[in-house]
């Protein structure tokens, strides 16, 4: 079984634009190898012999046209990350960038213009015989038919990539993937928390930043090893340093304090928050698109009215879904707290209802979006949620003047709560 941590490592790799092209750079090389090969596999009689100068010609216009489209791949995707960045917010990068299509054809143009080079190399000084060039002849002319096609397909997706809605969407897939780590009955695969244990043995971290990813298969090793139970303190998104503690050990039998090296680095810790197992990250970044959507140089209340269903969506989705999953415990030695339900609304609605106090229309759809989420089996979801709602409520009350605005998010409140 793959390692959490490598899982996180090869996640983290799509983000990096250089891994697909060295990707199918390395294909490309091998292509041309395989071509040679074929030289010595004695069909030079079967195979048509494909003059020098076809090929080269081929190879030649290939070279050509791939440098020029993959210097304006490179110009779209930047473009498009800088709109993201602009209308949506810089949080959401690092998921633009791991776009599957847009790296995709990247690598495919490069790749395509590598194979030309290299293969314009060997061609010119006769490394081939007449089937190595007719290998390389419909190699070149599959990696014609792969680039055109590419394009194609690139062109529809480029179109969207770095647009508001595209964003929202991948940050709110983002969001529920994580959320999916974290059912209420065992997160992360672990027990939770119901009592205190006693004489803990505290873990520190050495460095100071977020906690993006917790091995949890190298702590419940470590556990098994040293006869110990293990209470993890911080969460991915938590902001760690010297003085607050990654976890607390609880040893079975006294005798030898455990080396606590190994359990230290179980927890990776970087500058940034990460999405994959961080919900909470998540419903920041929607929240911070819904507040920029309502700032009055942009003035879009219909994106953060979006913005506020797609929360409340998300968390009540993840709600009702523990009462129909039975929880995986892949951990028998971790503890770990479930979310807070107050955090998450807090983290969702807490920044936005401030920002669009004077909308009255989102007003009336917070407190839409709220009164789903008293809908919840979980008492402390629906109190979190109709407490915000009443401090929503109370701020427009101070800020809107004209009262028939103010009775408008009133209706909508007792519409709302009043009747449940």
């Amino acid at each position: 079984m793959i390692g959490s941590r490598l899982k996180f490592m090869i996640q983290n790799l799509r983000e990096r634009l250089w891994i697909k092209p060295l990707g199918y750079a390395l294909i490309a090389l091998a292509v041309v190898y395989i071509a040679h090969f074929a030289d010595g596999l004695g069909i030079d009689s079967l195979a048509p012999d494909i003059q020098s100068d076809t090929i080269e010609k081929l190879l030649t216009v290939l070279s050509a046209s791939m440098l020029g489209v993959a210097t304006f791949a490179v110009a779209s995707m930047v473009s498009a990350y800088a709109s993201a960045g602009s209308n949506a917010t810089p949080r959401a990068f690092s998921l633009l960038i791991a776009d599957g299509q847009s790296q995709t054809a990247l690598s495919s143009f490069i790749g395509a213009f590598i194979f030309s080079i290299v293969g314009l190399i060997p061609l010119k000084v006769g490394f081939f015989g007449t089937a190595g060039r007719f290998t390389l002849f419909l190699a070149t002319l599959v990696i014609f038919a792969w680039v055109v096609l590419t394009f194609v397909r690139w062109v529809d997706n480029i179109a969207r990539l770095g647009r508001l809605g595209n964003t929202v969407a991948k940050v709110e897939q983002a969001t529920r993937e994580a959320f999916g780590e974290w059912p209420a009955r065992a997160p992360l695969g672990a027990k939770p928390i119901t009592a205190t244990l006693q004489e803990p043995l505290a873990i520190f971290s050495d460095e100071v930043g977020f906690i993006q990813h917790i091995e949890m298969e190298s702590l419940e090793e470590w556990a098994k090893e040293n006869n110990a139970f293990i209470e993890v303190c911080s969460y991915p998104g938590t902001f760690v340093g010297p003085n607050r503690p990654l976890a607390r050990i609880h040893l079975r039998q006294e005798g030898k304090m455990p080396d606590v090296v190994e359990a230290r680095e179980a927890f990776l810790i970087a500058d940034c928050r990460s999405f994959s197992t961080d919900p909470r990250f998540g419903l920041i970044t929607l929240s911070e698109i819904g507040s920029r959507a309502l700032s009055p140089g942009i003035n879009d209340p219909g994106t953060a009215i979006d913005i506020a269903v797609r929360m409340a969506r998300i968390i009540r989705e993840w709600d009702t879904q523990q009462a129909k999953t039975e929880p995986v415990e892949s951990f028998e030695r971790i503890l770990v707290s479930g979310l807070d339900p107050a955090d998450l609304v807090e983290d969702a609605f807490g920044a936005i209802s401030k920002d669009g106090v004077s909308s009255v229309e989102f007003g009336v759809w917070l407190q839409k979006s709220l009164a789903i989420l008293t809908e919840s089996t979980s008492a402390s979801l629906s109190g979190a949620a109709r407490k915000q709602a009443e401090l929503a409520l109370e701020r427009a009350r101070m800020n809107l003047d004209f009262p028939h605005d103010v009775e408008r998010i009133e209706q909508a409140h007792r519409n709302a709560f009043e009747k449940r």
